[in-house]
């Protein structure tokens, strides 16, 4: 099955308590691809980036045979940059420089080998431009997905509204749930957003994991219990290209098939915060993975 992403690829500059990058790979769709890579092998990108983005780090989707026919590099233009800085309790942070760049005028082009792909993340970008992605696809997807954020809920929402209603999974965190639903609690957010069209709800906790939900079931998978949290930059996309992955790997789409998917996701975003950006994607191996999956499964697990 194939798998297509549409995201931002980005350079980002983190500060923690434990360390300070230099300008580093990031952006969603980054994070999104190099987790799913390591469960479904057909990938296609559809980003933009500018003339200064390092051929190393094209080099890095390359060698995972990611399709970059829809990345778009514009040769006269900077690519999209982000910079941050954590706070020691790591929850909370400062975003110190936000350059859109190539971003703001970004229309992405659906490639031809890509019109027909079998599932669709659309990462969090304008509700127009994901509105734009499915409405190009020749045959619609076995399922579509897509994150976004409080800020089109302010500036975009008629926007918003229509998209979700056109989507089947939505990855929202819970104060966003609130605010999209405008109930306090979550498991009353989460019928009523459901009502607005999706047929599937994650609610992303942070540290304190996810939480899925359909109009009749609901299932809470916990993060990861870690020794150390180096970055949490891209956790939630990592949590994305994960879940995608495994649907995209099984070819299947149920409530049972997005539980196991979660699990994925959590596992994928564990291995990402222990380093700085997307420094462990890029080196753990499915014995690393695996060998997480049974300690996840041996924490998470009980029999009453």
């Amino acid at each position: 099955m194939s798998l297509l992403i549409v995201g931002s690829v980005a350079l980002d500059e983190v500060e923690t308590p434990f360390g300070k990058t230099g300008r580093i790979l990031g952006g969603a769709g980054t994070y999104i691809s190099l987790a799913a890579r390591h469960l479904v092998k057909e990938i296609h990108l559809i980003s933009v980036v500018g003339g200064d983005f390092p051929q190393k780090y094209l080099d890095y989707f390359r060698h995972r045979q990611i399709d970059l026919t829809g990345l778009k590099i514009e040769e006269d233009e900077k690519t999209f940059f982000w910079a941050g800085r954590y706070h020691d309790d790591m929850n909370t942070r400062d975003t110190l420089v936000t350059e859109l760049n190539v971003l703001a005028g970004f229309n992405p082009v659906v490639p031809p080998n890509a019109l027909h792909a079998d599932f669709l993340m659309l990462g969090n970008l304008t509700p127009a431009i994901q509105k734009g992605v499915i409405q190009q696809m020749k045959t619609r997807p076995k399922l579509i997905a897509m994150d976004t954020m409080n800020f089109w809920m302010h500036t975009a929402w008629d926007d918003l509204l229509e998209v979700i209603s056109m989507i089947d999974v939505l990855t929202i965190n819970d104060e966003e749930a609130r605010m999209l639903s405008g109930e306090y609690f979550i498991k009353k957010a989460a019928q009523k957003i459901l009502a607005m069209g999706p047929k599937y709800l994650i609610v992303k906790k942070g540290e304190h994991g996810a939480l899925l939900f359909d109009k009749d079931n609901a299932f809470y998978a916990p993060a990861m219990l870690l020794d150390q949290v180096v970055d949490p930059t891209g956790a939630g996309d990592t949590f994305a290209g994960g879940l995608m992955g495994y649907l995209a790997s099984q070819g299947e789409v149920s409530f049972h098939h997005i539980k196991n998917a979660m699990v994925y996701g959590s596992v994928l975003a564990s291995f990402t915060v222990e380093g700085f950006g997307t420094d462990n994607l890029l080196k753990i191996t499915q014995k690393d993975i695996q060998k997480r999956l049974d300690e996840f499964v041996a924490v998470a697990s009980f029999r009453l």
